[in-house]
């Protein structure tokens, strides 16, 4: 997969390698990245590499819930000549659908993904209706223009199960970049993993061990990252609340994912350092005086990797 992915996308290891474990931990991710990394066509690229279906859905300010769920259309039976209403799917119905600048709709457009992502079924007219499996939301969202834009409440966000950030490629990949996008020639993605394969990962994933030492560390960091009871002052000072249970939740899940992809049996510490700034990023809020003084979520990640031992 990485491979087929790199034949388009230049660079951007670490962010495709974080929706992979997306993927395998059954979550959903966002990705954030100024405009121009290439945020849709990384998420287009892998969807090609993928033997499953897949639709993107431009948000808009004038997006209506219905132009994502679907809406009821009214048909006539040709035979009897009656009259019924059917329901139309929308573009939420694929495997993988990529929400590209998930901050540009309306709060009541973004809810409409919300039962899509935490019950993977959508509910209309009283009926439910279940969403294909595997099913994976790729937001993306511009750091840049806040001007027309509408933030993810905290809710939303802590449905996703990991907050990737994108950054500017380094001077060589920037090259590469240039000599590979500007002439005629474009490379043909192969199809690798099918979605009875992507089943067959994540059920694998759930079976990878962890060790009680890695998941009480996991737990102390969670539980560090909340102003009311956390041993580091740093908290204290620049952080309104910490990360909730599903934080925990989604650590271990990715960190299982993460040794699945790097072709291990466990999880070791390794995989948990790494993960838990796009884990913890989006689920710790920071004070008023932390974005006045320019402090980031991952800088309390970091101060607490450190001040919380590592199990051995």
């Amino acid at each position: 997969m990485k491979t087929e992915i790199a034949k388009v996308i230049v660079g951007q290891r670490e962010a495709i390698d974080e929706i992979l474990i997306s993927l395998l931990a059954s979550g959903h991710c966002l990705l954030e990245g100024v405009p121009g990394l290439a945020k849709t066509l990384m998420v287009k690229t892998m969807s090609e590499a993928l033997d499953m279906s897949f639709k993107r859905i431009q948000f808009t300010p004038d997006l209506m819930p219905g132009d994502i769920v679907g809406t009821e259309i009214l048909e006539e039976d040709h035979e009897t000549g009656k009259k019924f209403f059917k329901f139309n799917r929308g573009p939420i119905f694929a495997n993988v659908v990529l929400a590209d600048e998930i901050n540009r709709t309306p709060p009541k457009t973004q809810a409409a993904l919300l039962e899509a992502m935490q019950e993977k079924s959508v509910t209309y007219a009283g009926d439910n209706y279940q969403l294909p499996d595997p099913f994976l939301i790729i937001a993306t969202q511009n750091p840049i223009e806040q001007a027309g834009t509408y933030p993810l409440p905290e809710a939303q966000l802590d449905r996703f199960l990991l907050y990737i950030k994108l950054s500017y490629p380094n001077e060589q990949e920037e090259l590469d970049v240039l000599k590979t996008t500007t002439g005629a020639q474009r490379a043909k993605v192969e199809r690798i993993l099918s979605d009875t394969d992507i089943r067959d990962l994540q059920s694998l994933v759930r079976q990878v061990h962890i060790s009680d030492e890695l998941i009480v560390w996991i737990n102390k960091l969670v539980r560090a990252t909340r102003p009311e009871g956390t041993p580091s002052d740093f908290v204290k000072e620049w952080c309104d609340w910490g990360a909730g249970p599903r934080a925990g939740q989604a650590l271990v899940l990715c960190a299982k994912a993460r040794a699945v992809l790097n072709e291990r049996f466990a999880v070791v510490p390794e995989d948990i350092q790494t993960l838990a700034y796009p884990v913890f990023r989006h689920r710790i809020a920071m004070n008023f005086r932390a974005e006045a003084e320019n402090i980031t979520s991952d800088q309390v990640v970091g101060e607490l990797l450190r001040l919380v031992p590592s199990a051995p």
